[in-house]
């Protein structure tokens, strides 16, 4: 299994990114996905979750109404469009997908993301 994010970068603030995480090796759409971050020197921390139809999403409180989960299960891959992003943004973002029919759980190598003038 392999999952493998991309689309971090700096950026100032205000301003947008769109991450993506493609999934190989495992039947992505039987999986819940989500996207963690951990800013530094701190614990990683959950920033949106969508269900396996991408017909439901959950999101931390500090994210809600700026960024966006969704997924595309034909293509394998999971998104997270971030906007009016914030200094306090600044994390090693990583996905991670969650089986809903055992305890097994994969994520990726994590994509920085710099927020800052």
């Amino acid at each position: 299994v392999q999952l493998e994010e991309s689309g971090g970068g700096l950026v100032q603030p205000g301003g947008s990114l769109r991450l993506s995480c493609a999934a190989s090796g495992l039947t992505f759409s039987t999986y819940i996905m989500k996207w963690y971050r951990q800013p530094p020197g701190k614990e990683r921390e959950f920033v949106a979750r969508v269900t396996r139809a991408g017909n439901m999403t959950l999101y931390a409180d500090s994210v809600l109404g700026r960024f966006t989960i969704s997924r595309d299960n034909a293509k394998n891959t999971v998104y997270l469009q971030m906007n009016s992003l914030k200094p306090e943004d600044t994390a090693v973002y990583y996905c991670g997908a969650f089986s809903v029919q055992n305890d097994a759980q994969y994520w990726g190598q994590g994509t920085q993301v710099t927020v800052s003038s």
